[in-house]
């Protein structure tokens, strides 16, 4: 039963990865702390893993077609690194009711996010000739990476529903480099994260190969057929989903706890 859980959540994860360039993540953990029964000290680090090596997987083709920002991909990763890290020490240090409080509240904030994106682009980064002002770009783009490291490390999520919200609608990035590189940023987040979290909470690694295996797959096939779909609708019917979750969360932690 609960491999199951962890195959079928993978696939979801690595569904949304593939698709959106990040999303699925943000319900692995209250789905293995409420349908696999771990606590969220072993919840955190487990996510990761599978998030990490779905998103090095999904980004694979993208690198492959160039869809990705290298320099962007570094600046979020040189901030989100430490943050991450940073996010992890604060985390060891708070309850477990405050942190899935703290998460199903990032939960809200992902689904308004997702159900708001109307594929307007910022222009932060752009220069005149279709490049990148890096002048204006960087500076823009530390407090973003900040942010999404630091969530990492306290949440466990990739942080992808902000990640492309950053490039795209703050800095001006288009959305099929977006999604590549916010598959980067994702990757370098999530190792700095297991790391941090080594020497907490036990990892099973039974219940992590599966979720990894499966979200490996749903990854690749999504970002192989994903130009197919709906993704608007998909994100919006997502949307939804990440909000009931996140209404159990806070009633499980408030009211029946």
């Amino acid at each position: 039963m609960t491999i199951g859980i962890a195959l079928a959540l993978g696939a979801v994860i690595g569904v949304m990865l593939g698709l959106l360039g990040g999303g699925g993540s943000i319900l692995a953990v209250p789905a293995l702390v409420y349908l696999v029964g771990l606590d969220i000290g072993q919840a955190i680090p487990m996510s990761l893993i599978v998030v990490g090596i779905a998103s090095a997987v999904g980004a694979v083709p993208k690198v492959l077609a160039r869809q990705v920002q290298w320099r962007l991909a570094a600046i979020f990763a040189a901030t989100g690194i430490p943050a991450t890290v940073l996010g992890t020490a604060i985390g060891r240090h708070l309850p477990q009711p405050v942190l899935l409080t703290g998460f199903a509240l990032v939960m809200v904030v992902a689904g308004i996010r997702m159900l708001q994106d109307k594929g307007d682009t910022g222009t932060a980064c752009r220069a005149g000739d279709g490049g990148i002002n890096w002048r204006r770009c960087a500076p823009r783009s530390i407090p973003a990476g900040l942010i999404v490291g630091l969530m990492t490390g306290l949440f466990g999520v990739g942080g992808g529903f902000l990640i492309i919200p950053a490039l795209v609608l703050m800095l001006g990035v288009e959305m099929p480099i977006a999604v590549g590189t916010s598959l980067l940023i994702i990757v370098a987040n999530s190792a700095a994260g297991v790391v941090s979290h080594l020497g907490g909470g036990g990892i099973d690694w039974a219940i992590t190969t599966a979720f990894v295996g499966t979200a490996i797959v749903g990854s690749l096939v999504a970002g192989h057929y994903g130009t197919k779909l709906d993704t608007k609708r998909l994100q919006r019917w997502f949307a939804y989903l990440v909000f009931v979750v996140a209404a159990y969360v806070l009633a499980d932690t408030i009211f029946l706890r």
